[in-house]
């Protein structure tokens, strides 16, 4: 299989520039693939950029596989008749042991544990002072441009960090591909309450458990893409992932024996290449 990158722009021509450039290639020596195109959303939320796949490198060659010529069919002869063959004496019972049969050790298989579930997070009870007006204030406004009538209910967990949950039924279209409407709706939240002055806190948005999930498949991901690592012996590049994504992939792999992470490119395109570690 060749070598490929996935990238991401406003447009297929755009993400084929990107990937040029990255490359050093010219377009004759690529061949791409769309595997989303450019959507255009509301206020610019809930738009997707077009993704392409960019493959490069030789290709490989298929070895041919010869066929083994069949036996040839032995001419059928009639058979002719027989007596019958004399039962044969059956010998006298040997009192023998038979030798144990071991079987062989299974190959031990390293791999990283699983990290376990991570507790549910005590919110406490919903909170109502002057910031939580202030985030109810601009989602209601917001959510009513997006038809949502999604409930807001917000708590404070610690100090100068807003947890704002969403409930309601579907709500897909406010967490959007991989979160990235749920994101972008999170980051105008903390600009729209952080706006007005005072102490600056954090607002943290999350709709049908969204987060919680989205970790644990990443966790999976990560370990699945070091399986792959260790098997085949070659760096895996992922797609692009935002600050704690990427996050979530160096702390699931920072013990797994034999790979080791980094991240490469920049933002929004910033992405982790999960590798062997040839130091260990």
């Amino acid at each position: 299989m060749r070598d490929y990158i996935d990238v991401t722009g406003k447009n297929e021509d755009e993400a084929i520039s990107k990937a040029l450039a990255q490359l050093g290639l010219d377009r004759d020596d690529v061949s791409v693939e769309v595997l989303e195109r450019a959507k255009s959303g509301f206020l610019g939320l809930g738009a997707c950029p077009a993704k392409i796949r960019v493959y490069y490198g030789p290709e490989e060659e298929e070895v041919p596989v010869k066929e083994e010529p069949l036996p040839e069919a032995k001419p059928v002869q009639e058979a002719k008749p027989a007596q019958e063959p004399k039962p044969p004496r059956r010998p006298a019972p040997e009192n023998r042991e038979r030798p144990e049969r071991r079987e062989a050790p299974a190959q031990e298989k390293k791999e990283c544990p699983a990290p376990a579930e991570r507790k549910a997070e005590d919110l406490g009870e919903e909170v109502n002072d002057e910031k939580a007006q202030a985030i109810k204030t601009f989602l209601s406004g917001l959510l009513t441009h997006m038809d949502s009538a999604a409930e807001i209910k917000v708590y404070l967990p610690e100090k100068g960090r807003y947890k704002v949950i969403l409930e309601g039924q579907g709500l897909g279209a406010l967490i959007g591909r991989r979160g990235e409407t749920l994101d972008a709706i999170q980051q105008l939240t903390g600009y729209a309450v952080n706006r007005g002055g005072g102490p600056r806190v954090r607002v943290h948005l999350d709709a049908e458990n969204y987060r919680a999930k989205r970790e644990q498949s990443l966790q999976h991901l990560a370990r699945k893409v070091a399986g792959k690592v260790i098997r085949f012996r070659r760096s895996v590049p992922l797609e692009p992932m935002n600050a704690y994504e990427r996050h979530v992939i160096h702390t699931a792999l920072q013990d797994y024996e034999g790979v080791t992470t980094y991240s490469t490119g920049t933002d929004p395109n910033r992405r982790v290449v999960v590798a062997l570690d040839r130091g260990r």
